[in-house]
């Protein structure tokens, strides 16, 4: 916010921002260049031949969406309710939804294998009810910030005052109102999927950063390559959504 009224002021963007956004620019870049430079352009074309990387991507993918699912249908009824009908819940949810980030994933881990039924064990939903706990921080506050950006009350008495039932109004009202917390959910919730690596090596499920670290054992190359190909994707993804998102705010306005 500083730097957008600096460029209002002044029509100029100041000199220590550009060495600031520079430094950080080489602090993240520099890695990824040394990591190109290892794995070599060949190692690329041959990530996807590889043994288990079809598997092991899919089986990322399926938990991402599950995870979702799964999270915003927890997530979205009890943001709304919370914030329209019980607003002094509000720190308690706060406080519950942070212990995933000060509880270890391993403990957490541990904890559910002790209790969870044998049958639920041996399938990979018991991965993505982990991440969906995982994913709460990051949803809630997303979502809490996209409420508090809309005049929910006056949303809601006005859908009720035309007739609109419950389900009317946090689907066809509220939530295309949320779009863009929505969408800063999704990203979050996907690239902790994406990138989860203790929970699922725990599970003893070749997700995908545990296939790249097993297969790192055998071709370095390759790993870092796939680790690479990795994160452009989820780069990319997220580039998507950010373009989608601003397409929507300039025909809105």
């Amino acid at each position: 916010m500083a730097a957008i009224n600096a460029i209002n002021k002044s029509g100029k963007f100041p000199v220590w921002r550009w060495v600031i956004l520079l430094i950080a620019g080489v602090y993240f870049l520099l890695p990824l260049y040394a990591a190109l430079r290892f794995a070599g352009i060949s190692a690329f074309g041959s990530v996807v031949t590889q043994a288990g990387f079809g598997s092991a991507l899919w089986l990322s993918v399926k938990l991402a969406i599950v995870t979702w699912l799964i999270t915003m249908v927890l997530m979205i009824p009890t943001t709304i309710y919370i914030r329209l009908r019980a607003p002094k819940l509000r720190i308690m949810l706060e406080s519950i939804t942070i212990l995933p980030i000060v509880i270890p994933p391993v403990v957490l881990i541990v904890g559910v294998l002790q209790v969870a039924p044998f049958r639920l064990k041996s399938t990979s939903y018991l991965l993505a009810l982990e991440y969906v706990v995982l994913a709460m921080p990051f949803a809630y506050r997303s979502l809490d910030a996209g409420l508090r950006a809309i005049d929910l009350k006056t949303l809601v008495e006005a859908s009720r005052s035309l007739g609109g039932g419950g389900a009317v109004t946090l689907l066809r009202v509220v939530v295309p109102n949320l779009r863009s917390a929505l969408l800063s959910a999704t990203v979050l919730t996907v690239a902790l999927v994406l990138g989860e690596f203790t929970m699922a090596s725990l599970d003893q499920y070749q997700t995908f950063p545990v296939w790249i670290v097993a297969f790192d054992q055998n071709d370095a190359h390759v790993s870092v390559a796939a680790s690479l190909l990795a994160l452009v994707v989820t780069w990319a993804f997220l580039l998507v959504i950010a373009l989608f998102d601003r397409r929507r705010y300039r025909k809105a306005s």
